[in-house]
Protein backbone atom coordinates (compact mmCIF):
# COMPACT_ATOMS: atom_id res chain seq x y z
CA UNK A 1 0.00 0.00 0.00
CA UNK A 2 1.33 3.38 -0.99
CA UNK A 3 2.41 5.61 1.89
CA UNK A 4 0.04 8.34 0.76
CA UNK A 5 -2.86 6.00 0.20
CA UNK A 6 -5.45 6.10 2.98
CA UNK A 7 -5.95 2.87 4.95
CA UNK A 8 -9.42 1.29 4.75
CA UNK A 9 -11.34 1.85 8.00
CA UNK A 10 -11.75 -1.90 8.59
CA UNK A 11 -7.99 -2.43 8.72
CA UNK A 12 -6.26 -1.94 12.04
CA UNK A 13 -3.60 0.72 12.23
CA UNK A 14 0.01 -0.22 12.78
CA UNK A 15 0.30 2.68 15.20
CA UNK A 16 0.01 1.55 18.77
CA UNK A 17 0.05 3.37 22.05
CA UNK A 18 3.44 3.30 23.76
CA UNK A 19 3.75 0.43 26.20
CA UNK A 20 2.98 1.45 29.76
CA UNK A 21 5.81 1.15 32.25
CA UNK A 22 5.13 -1.85 34.50
CA UNK A 23 3.73 -0.78 37.84
CA UNK A 24 6.02 -1.58 40.77
CA UNK A 25 6.17 -0.62 44.41
CA UNK A 26 9.35 1.35 43.72
CA UNK A 27 7.66 3.36 40.97
CA UNK A 28 4.68 4.05 43.22
CA UNK A 29 6.97 5.37 45.96
CA UNK A 30 8.89 7.49 43.43
CA UNK A 31 5.63 9.05 42.26
CA UNK A 32 4.41 9.59 45.82
CA UNK A 33 7.62 11.45 46.72
CA UNK A 34 7.19 13.63 43.63
CA UNK A 35 3.65 14.48 44.75
CA UNK A 36 4.99 15.24 48.23
CA UNK A 37 7.60 17.64 46.83
CA UNK A 38 5.02 19.52 44.78
CA UNK A 39 1.90 19.43 46.94
CA UNK A 40 2.78 18.32 50.48
CA UNK A 41 2.14 15.20 52.53
CA UNK A 42 -1.62 15.77 52.78
CA UNK A 43 -1.89 15.41 49.00
CA UNK A 44 -0.24 12.00 48.97
CA UNK A 45 -3.26 9.71 48.66
CA UNK A 46 -3.73 6.53 46.68
CA UNK A 47 -5.98 8.35 44.25
CA UNK A 48 -3.55 11.24 43.70
CA UNK A 49 -0.58 8.92 43.18
CA UNK A 50 -2.63 6.82 40.77
CA UNK A 51 -3.36 9.97 38.78
CA UNK A 52 0.37 10.66 38.57
CA UNK A 53 0.85 7.17 37.17
CA UNK A 54 -2.05 7.51 34.73
CA UNK A 55 -3.87 4.56 36.24
CA UNK A 56 -6.66 3.83 38.67
CA UNK A 57 -6.29 3.55 42.47
CA UNK A 58 -7.27 -0.11 42.39
CA UNK A 59 -4.08 -1.00 40.47
CA UNK A 60 -1.95 0.34 43.33
CA UNK A 61 -3.40 -2.06 45.88
CA UNK A 62 -1.57 -4.99 44.31
CA UNK A 63 1.65 -3.37 45.51
CA UNK A 64 0.66 -1.17 48.50
CA UNK A 65 -2.02 -2.03 51.06
CA UNK A 66 -3.23 1.50 51.81
CA UNK A 67 -2.20 5.12 52.21
CA UNK A 68 -0.61 4.45 55.59
CA UNK A 69 1.67 1.78 54.16
CA UNK A 70 2.53 4.08 51.26
CA UNK A 71 3.56 6.82 53.69
CA UNK A 72 5.72 4.35 55.62
CA UNK A 73 7.39 3.17 52.42
CA UNK A 74 8.11 6.80 51.55
CA UNK A 75 9.61 7.43 54.98
CA UNK A 76 11.79 4.35 54.75
CA UNK A 77 13.01 5.45 51.31
CA UNK A 78 13.96 8.86 52.71
CA UNK A 79 15.82 7.31 55.64
CA UNK A 80 17.68 5.14 53.15
CA UNK A 81 19.41 8.30 51.87
CA UNK A 82 21.30 8.65 55.17
CA UNK A 83 24.91 7.38 55.01
CA UNK A 84 25.66 4.91 57.80
CA UNK A 85 29.14 4.93 59.35
CA UNK A 86 31.38 2.05 60.32
CA UNK A 87 31.27 2.23 64.11
CA UNK A 88 34.47 3.56 65.68
CA UNK A 89 34.32 3.33 69.50
CA UNK A 90 36.89 6.12 69.80
CA UNK A 91 34.67 8.48 67.82
CA UNK A 92 31.20 7.25 68.77
CA UNK A 93 29.91 10.63 69.93
CA UNK A 94 31.01 12.51 66.80
CA UNK A 95 29.67 9.71 64.60
CA UNK A 96 26.32 9.72 66.36
CA UNK A 97 26.03 13.49 66.08
CA UNK A 98 26.81 13.34 62.36
CA UNK A 99 24.30 10.54 61.89
CA UNK A 100 21.52 12.41 63.69
CA UNK A 101 22.35 15.61 61.82
CA UNK A 102 22.08 13.71 58.54
CA UNK A 103 18.74 12.27 59.64
CA UNK A 104 17.48 15.76 60.47
CA UNK A 105 18.58 17.06 57.07
CA UNK A 106 16.89 14.18 55.24
CA UNK A 107 13.59 14.69 57.07
CA UNK A 108 13.61 18.43 56.43
CA UNK A 109 14.22 17.85 52.70
CA UNK A 110 10.84 16.10 52.56
CA UNK A 111 8.40 18.23 54.60
CA UNK A 112 5.82 16.06 56.31
CA UNK A 113 7.91 12.89 56.37
CA UNK A 114 8.99 13.58 59.97
CA UNK A 115 5.33 13.37 61.00
CA UNK A 116 5.06 10.01 59.24
CA UNK A 117 8.17 8.65 60.96
CA UNK A 118 6.86 9.78 64.34
CA UNK A 119 3.62 7.89 63.73
CA UNK A 120 5.31 4.57 62.88
CA UNK A 121 4.56 2.28 65.81
CA UNK A 122 6.64 -0.72 64.66
CA UNK A 123 9.93 0.23 62.93
CA UNK A 124 9.94 -2.65 60.45
CA UNK A 125 11.22 -0.86 57.33
CA UNK A 126 14.66 -2.12 56.24
CA UNK A 127 16.28 1.31 56.21
CA UNK A 128 14.72 2.30 59.53
CA UNK A 129 15.95 -0.96 61.06
CA UNK A 130 19.49 -0.39 59.77
CA UNK A 131 19.49 3.18 61.05
CA UNK A 132 18.32 2.04 64.49
CA UNK A 133 20.91 -0.74 64.56
CA UNK A 134 23.77 1.68 63.91
CA UNK A 135 22.46 4.15 66.50
CA UNK A 136 22.33 1.39 69.10
CA UNK A 137 25.80 0.18 68.11
CA UNK A 138 27.22 3.68 68.55
CA UNK A 139 25.64 4.09 71.97
CA UNK A 140 26.91 0.69 73.06
CA UNK A 141 30.36 1.59 71.73
CA UNK A 142 30.17 4.69 73.93
CA UNK A 143 29.84 2.51 76.99
CA UNK A 144 26.09 2.67 77.60
CA UNK A 145 24.28 -0.35 78.95
CA UNK A 146 21.74 -2.14 76.77
CA UNK A 147 18.92 -0.47 78.70
CA UNK A 148 20.39 3.03 78.49
CA UNK A 149 21.27 2.55 74.81
CA UNK A 150 17.67 1.59 74.06
CA UNK A 151 16.26 4.55 75.97
CA UNK A 152 18.87 6.90 74.54
CA UNK A 153 18.11 5.82 70.98
CA UNK A 154 14.44 6.57 71.60
CA UNK A 155 15.15 9.99 73.14
CA UNK A 156 17.51 11.31 70.46
CA UNK A 157 15.35 9.87 67.70
CA UNK A 158 12.26 11.63 69.03
CA UNK A 159 14.19 14.88 69.36
CA UNK A 160 15.36 14.75 65.74
CA UNK A 161 11.90 13.90 64.39
CA UNK A 162 10.11 16.56 66.43
CA UNK A 163 12.63 19.26 65.53
CA UNK A 164 12.47 18.28 61.86
CA UNK A 165 8.68 18.44 61.89
CA UNK A 166 8.70 21.90 63.44
CA UNK A 167 11.33 23.09 60.96
CA UNK A 168 9.29 21.69 58.08
CA UNK A 169 6.25 23.64 59.18
CA UNK A 170 8.21 26.88 59.19
CA UNK A 171 9.90 26.11 55.88
CA UNK A 172 6.47 25.42 54.44
CA UNK A 173 5.69 29.14 54.62
CA UNK A 174 4.30 29.46 58.13
CA UNK A 175 6.91 32.06 59.05
CA UNK A 176 6.02 34.16 56.02
CA UNK A 177 2.30 34.37 56.72
CA UNK A 178 1.18 37.87 57.70
CA UNK A 179 -0.77 36.61 60.69
CA UNK A 180 2.28 34.69 61.96
CA UNK A 181 4.50 37.76 61.73
CA UNK A 182 1.85 39.92 63.36
CA UNK A 183 1.42 37.42 66.19
CA UNK A 184 5.18 37.24 66.75
CA UNK A 185 5.45 41.04 66.91
CA UNK A 186 2.55 41.22 69.35
CA UNK A 187 4.06 38.51 71.54
CA UNK A 188 7.47 40.20 71.53
CA UNK A 189 5.92 43.53 72.55
CA UNK A 190 3.87 41.84 75.25
CA UNK A 191 6.87 40.08 76.78
CA UNK A 192 8.92 43.27 76.68
CA UNK A 193 6.17 45.10 78.56
CA UNK A 194 5.96 42.59 81.42
CA UNK A 195 6.86 44.01 84.86
CA UNK A 196 10.56 43.41 85.22
CA UNK A 197 10.37 42.90 88.98
CA UNK A 198 8.01 39.94 88.47
CA UNK A 199 9.50 38.49 85.27
CA UNK A 200 13.16 39.62 85.18
CA UNK A 201 14.44 36.61 83.23
CA UNK A 202 11.63 36.59 80.67
CA UNK A 203 12.16 40.29 79.96
CA UNK A 204 15.91 39.73 79.65
CA UNK A 205 15.65 36.91 77.07
CA UNK A 206 12.45 37.71 75.17
CA UNK A 207 14.34 38.99 72.11
CA UNK A 208 16.33 35.73 71.94
CA UNK A 209 13.27 33.53 71.45
CA UNK A 210 13.34 34.25 67.71
CA UNK A 211 17.09 34.55 67.28
CA UNK A 212 19.46 31.93 65.95
CA UNK A 213 18.99 29.59 63.04
CA UNK A 214 17.17 26.27 63.26
CA UNK A 215 20.52 24.53 62.82
CA UNK A 216 22.04 26.39 65.79
CA UNK A 217 19.11 25.49 68.02
CA UNK A 218 19.12 21.89 66.81
CA UNK A 219 22.82 21.40 67.52
CA UNK A 220 22.52 23.07 70.93
CA UNK A 221 19.86 20.60 72.03
CA UNK A 222 21.63 17.67 70.42
CA UNK A 223 24.87 18.46 72.25
CA UNK A 224 23.00 18.53 75.55
CA UNK A 225 21.44 15.13 74.86
CA UNK A 226 24.74 13.59 73.78
CA UNK A 227 26.53 15.03 76.83
CA UNK A 228 23.88 13.44 79.02
CA UNK A 229 24.21 10.09 77.28
CA UNK A 230 28.00 10.22 77.58
CA UNK A 231 27.60 10.76 81.32
CA UNK A 232 25.68 7.46 81.47
CA UNK A 233 28.60 5.51 80.01
CA UNK A 234 29.80 2.64 82.12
Amino acid sequence: MEDNQPRPPWQRSNQRKPARVPLTQELIVDTALAVLAEEGIEAVTMRRVAQGLDTGPASLYAHVSNKEELHELMADRVLGEIPLPEVDPAAWRAQLKDLLSAQFAALVRYPGIARVVMAIMIPAGPNLLRLGEVMLALLRAGGLSVRHAAFGCDVVGMYVKAFAQESSEWRGGLADRPETKRRAEELNAYLAALPEHAFPHTVAVHELFNEGTARERFEFGLDILLDGLAAKAE
